[in-house]
């Protein structure tokens, strides 16, 4: 049988998406506000496009979104971390605020429903890297108070609690404390993201966890073996869990050429080292060994056929990750989700198929979440410590 042609393929996945949601996990534009306006989210003005963005509004519709989860994301190093997360959960907050004619402030699940049938996109918020705890679980009840309803436990670093994916691992993946923050997010309804956790802690947490566990940006180790993907161990463990990976759009983690190629500027661990000038060094690469490989949307749904293959499809979810950086051809911008969804309409998925990986498994993930969080409450009190306590 022919495939489709592009054009054929999106105009049916235009059709899918008219009665089914559409989630991206994971976009960092809060901190993209922060660097261009000062945490002002007015000032940065979403209904305009900015040169070396790729969110804004008229993108988002383009991109047919019922869901954007917005990360707060604070550098691991910064001080004041607490400080930090609390103004960059404003900012998160604010996108909706600013604009109620496109987004609708949303804290549960059902709130994406409630979006879809308004003509809104659902706002929600997450905190990326636990550094904002500052070693304490109180934080996490003041965050969800505030809207906030996943968490990715650390970031490029490794905290004093949980060993990241992207430095050397100290706890074997999570501490005592680690496993309490696990433990009273779950009592809270709130999403525990494993993304830049080392395969160690996400395995720790797969053995605690008493609901479904989200990796809300990254892809197949097997298919490009950069530390921030995915193992097929952990794949296999989330039917188990009834959890979910989401694949990310950071070319990196697509192309296993592109890893090749950059190896050379990044530490064991994958991170190019902070001060290093990545625009000389990836020139004189290039002058050395040629042109920067590309990664591309059909390597991206190459990651998606594998991940399904190993999790199962009710497993896998779409996190981009956009914050104006390096993009993969194809998707350059927020507008391009129907374009990804097109080339596995083309592949020969399933209507069925693309509702799942648009959103639904997402929603089922989010409902379980819920439902955990209820029925621990009526039986688990708040946990409180530190870690020292621990």
């Amino acid at each position: 049988m022919a495939r489709l042609s592009k054009a054929d393929a999106l105009a049916h996945v235009h059709r899918i998406l008219d009665k089914v949601p559409l989630i991206d996990g994971h976009n960092d534009l809060p901190y993209t506000i922060r660097r261009h306006s000062n945490c002002d989210v007015r000032a940065f003005d979403l209904n305009r496009a900015h040169q070396g963005y790729d969110t804004d509004i008229a993108r988002l519709k383009k991109g047919r979104l019922t869901a954007q989860w917005w990360a707060a994301f604070v550098p691991t190093q910064v001080a004041k971390p607490g400080l930090v997360t609390l103004e960059q959960i404003d900012v998160a907050l604010e996108i909706a605020r600013a604009h109620p004619d496109v987004f609708l402030p949303a804290t549960r699940a059902s709130d994406v429903a409630r979006a879809k049938r308004a003509g809104l996109i659902a706002s929600f918020v997450t905190v990326e890297s636990g550094v904002g705890l500052e070693n304490s679980l109180a934080p996490l009840r003041v965050w969800y108070a505030a809207g906030v309803r996943l968490m990715t436990l650390c970031h490029n670093e490794t905290l004093d609690w949980v060993d990241s994916s992207t430095d050397v691992a100290r706890h074997g993946g999570i501490t005592g404390f680690g496993r309490d923050v696990v433990l009273e997010m779950n009592r809270l309804g709130l999403i525990v993201d494993c993304a830049h956790t080392s395969h160690a802690a996400q395995h720790a947490v797969l053995d605690v966890s008493r609901a479904p566990v989200l990796l809300s940006h990254m892809n197949a180790f097997t298919l490009c073996n950069h530390p921030r993907n995915v193992p097929d161990s952990v794949l296999d463990r989330l039917k188990t869990n009834g959890g979910m990976a989401m694949v990310t759009f950071v070319p990196a983690f697509i192309s296993q050429a592109l890893r090749d190629w950059q190896r050379p500027l990044t530490d064991p661990h994958g991170k190019a080292p902070p001060d290093a000038d990545r625009a000389g060094w990836n020139e004189r690469q290039a002058a050395k060994v040629g042109p920067a490989p590309r990664a591309t949307l059909e390597q991206l749904c190459d990651h998606i056929d594998y991940m399904v293959q190993r999790a199962g499809i009710d497993h896998i979810g779409i996190g981009s990750d956009f914050f104006g950086g390096a993009v993969p051809d194809g998707l350059e911008d927020v507008s391009k989700f129907p374009d990804l969804l097109a080339e596995l309409v083309r592949r020969g998925w399933s209507d069925g198929a693309i509702a799942k990986i648009a959103g639904r498994n997402f929603l089922r993930v989010f409902r379980n979440v819920e439902r955990t969080a209820k029925t621990l409450q009526l039986s688990e009190p708040p946990r409180v410590g530190r870690v020292s306590a621990s």
